[in-house]
């Protein structure tokens, strides 16, 4: 004899979120990802930079490690995409897998650290491996016109490996993530959430409490 039923439909499971940060270099993305991770009990995959092999040699010789620098972050962001498809709960990462392609390494072309053949093989690792990849819901873009912040915040916080970042470095990327927001919309299907970080200061109570209420309508 077969149980009786309820009659009530089960409620379906609401489907998880996806977030990732994205901005550049000491623009606070870390840390933002981590407060999202604590106050929404968010799963926090870390941008994969301490156990990069290669960016001690990359900031030391740029032309020569660029195309092997950005192979490794493209192999470990997929690796991470990889692990979000298994987590039951809600994800943030720290910066996107597109700005790999789509800044970095088209910039780093445009400086002559990567020639035209190193470009397309990447880019067609890229291809291939994307191919599988869930991008992300949605996306904290961490806008920071002013450069001179950008770099009183990497000296702030004191890696070695990025002694020898320049204003005209940063600059150069700046104008690649001008149009980010564009590119993940048009390019990628992505809704993008544009924070001017330049205004909210990370490491202070306010700055958190600003930037958390901020968002909340927005990855809550």
């Amino acid at each position: 004899m077969k149980g009786k039923t309820s009659g009530v439909a089960a409620k379906p499971a609401e489907p998880k979120l996806f977030i990732s940060m994205a901005g550049n270099i000491g623009c606070g993305k870390t840390t933002a990802a981590k407060l999202i991770s604590q106050k929404w009990g968010y799963e926090l995959f870390d941008e994969p930079v301490i156990d990069n092999r290669f960016l001690k040699d990359y900031y030391a010789d740029m032309r020569r490690w660029s195309f092997t620098l950005q192979l490794e972050f493209l192999i470990k962001r997929a690796e991470h995409h990889e692990l979000i498809r298994t987590v039951p709960k809600a994800c943030i990462q720290d910066r996107t897998l597109i700005e790999d392609p789509e800044i970095f390494a088209k910039y780093l072309h445009g400086l002559g650290n990567m020639d035209d053949r190193e470009l397309q093989l990447y880019l067609e690792y890229f291809q291939k491996l994307n191919r599988t990849l869930q991008q992300p819901d949605k996306v904290v873009f961490l806008e920071v016109k002013d450069v001179g912040v950008l770099m009183d915040r990497i000296g702030h916080r004191g890696r070695a490996e990025e002694r020898g970042l320049t204003r005209e470095f940063l600059e150069g990327l700046n104008a690649y993530y001008s149009t980010f927001p564009g590119v993940c919309r048009r390019k990628y299907g992505i809704e993008v959430m544009t924070v001017d970080a330049s205004k909210v200061d990370l490491r202070t109570k306010t700055g958190r409490l600003a930037f958390l209420d901020l968002v909340s309508p927005f990855v809550s």
